[in-house]
């Protein structure tokens, strides 16, 4: 007999590097046959790729209180629409204020759901789950490398009965200035519950991690996870996108896709900080100039109003020339990094991005920005698959001059030829869908695995009290006798 399919509730953090792994997540759960629930405020649902949503697939729009909202500026849901510095704290209280809406979402969904699958913000959630016999997971959306290194921080020391490794795949540190400006987001944080402890509770009271990761690219990270947790770590795989994700027609977005057309084949470079990355005025202006020193021809995805910080006449100087493209808006991401032009990825090194680009064999030109980012990059570039640009180790700051020495290496120079084939291996795992498929397919095992139906749990239950009623019955007819 078929097993009946499963309703799966999920509910990532307020962030598109977040956001988007869940939603493929859910669409490779519902590729499968399986209900999913995904909840988050109304304008991230808005703006989330659900053209090509699977139908069982719901989005639940749940508005932040009234109170919550008023401390953020209008229309804010996301860290993306906040200044970095101050986007965590207001929107974990956002957050926290969903926990009565939530509740009677889960009260009141039918069917029942089977499991929450939930990011660190909620940590409240799995309390309120368990009033209504719903098990939770865990699902962390960054690699096995970051987890590990920050493992001992943020979750305390590992089970003394599990042995641990002697020694790791990679040597990872936080530089000076990365941890300056991690103690200044701490010292900084006013939240009820910070970060760290939201990590520990949430993985305290699921029943296990999944994390964004596949044994073919980080197994020796991932083994170090297993030993380090009580419970189990389950990599889902990469999660690679679909090619045609967020691919809505758009004049300004068609216009690059042509320049591009016009572009020798790997000859160009495609930049792009994120949603949440900046930089200040003066780094922002070095990187403008470093592109214009390497000589490439680039298309430069950047967030208004940084444009207002680029040096003056820079983007008419470029476009008059041909040398560049500075876009402000939304571009197509996936379509550009696959397109035949694009030869080097500048990138922030969110995991997403790392993903996107090894997942069309770009080598990367690593210029990490904030959280995860300085970790992740340092990991990459021990497998050889590109280069940071060098900064001042104590203040972070860099020159054009090196933002152009990093760009020529990874895109032409003989130096770079065993970092742009080893970037085009990745595309192997980082672009295989078949083979991150199998993680999903695992996935979903384990959920049924450790899954009793509400049916058969009943049933379970009629059975006993059955038979105790039949011994009852047996025991009064032998006292009779």
């Amino acid at each position: 007999m078929a097993e009946s399919p499963l309703h799966i509730v999920v509910f990532p953090w307020q962030a598109f590097g977040h956001m988007i792994p869940y939603l493929e997540l859910s669409r490779s759960l519902a590729a499968r046959g399986h209900r999913v629930s995904y909840l988050s405020a109304p304008r991230n649902i808005q703006r989330l790729p659900t053209h090509s949503a699977h139908p069982l697939i719901r989005f639940v729009p749940i508005p932040f209180s009234s109170s919550s909202a008023s401390l953020l500026p209008p229309g804010a849901e996301s860290t993306a629409d906040l200044p970095s510095a101050d986007a965590p704290d207001l929107l974990l209280a956002a957050v926290d204020s969903l926990r009565d809406a939530v509740a009677d979402f889960l009260s009141s969904a039918d069917p029942k759901p089977d499991w929450i699958i939930h990011d660190f913000a909620p940590c409240w959630l799995p309390a309120i789950a368990a009033d209504f016999g719903i098990p939770c997971a865990l699902f962390n959306t960054f690699p096995s490398f970051f987890v590990a290194f920050t493992a001992p921080y943020l979750y305390g020391p590992p089970p003394p009965q599990k042995p641990q490794p002697q020694e790791l795949p990679a040597s990872l540190v936080f530089r000076p200035y990365q941890i300056r400006q991690l103690m200044g987001a701490a010292q900084r944080s006013t939240a009820a519950v910070n970060v760290a402890e939201r990590w520990r509770t949430a993985r305290a009271q699921a029943e296990f991690m999944a994390i964004r990761d596949c044994d073919e690219l980080d197994a020796d990270w991932l083994a170090i996870l297993h030993g380090f947790f009580d419970k189990p770590v389950v990599p889902v795989g990469l999660l690679p996108p679909a090619r045609n994700a967020g691919a809505d027609s758009d004049p300004h977005s068609s216009s690059i896709v042509r320049w591009l057309d016009g572009q020798p084949p790997s000859s160009a470079v495609y930049v792009s900080l994120g949603t949440e990355a900046t930089l200040d005025a003066d780094l922002l202006r070095e990187l403008a100039l470093g592109l214009e020193l390497s000589g490439a021809p680039f298309v430069w995805a950047l967030r208004a109003p940084a444009e207002l910080l680029l040096p003056e006449g820079f983007v008419a100087r470029m476009g008059d020339s041909g040398r560049g493209v500075v876009a402000t808006g939304w571009v197509p991401q996936l379509e550009i990094l696959g397109h035949r032009a694009v030869g080097v990825f500048v990138t922030h090194c969110g995991w997403s991005s790392i993903i996107e680009g090894l997942g069309f064999g770009r080598p990367l030109v690593m210029l990490p920005v904030l959280h995860d980012q300085g970790i992740n990059a340092q990991a990459v570039a021990a497998k050889k698959v590109g280069v940071e640009i060098e900064r001042d180790l104590e203040d972070g700051s860099f020159t054009k001059e090196s933002v152009a020495r990093a760009v020529r290496l990874v895109l032409a120079e003989e130096a770079g030829e065993e970092i742009r084939a080893n970037a085009k291996k990745m595309e192997g795992i980082c672009g295989n869908r078949e083979c991150n498929e199998r993680y999903v397919d695992r996935l979903v095992q384990l959920l049924r695995d450790h899954h009793s139906p509400p049916a058969a749990a009943a049933a379970a239950c009629n059975f006993l009290l059955l038979l105790l009623a039949l011994l009852l019955l047996l025991l009064r007819l032998v006292s009779w006798w």
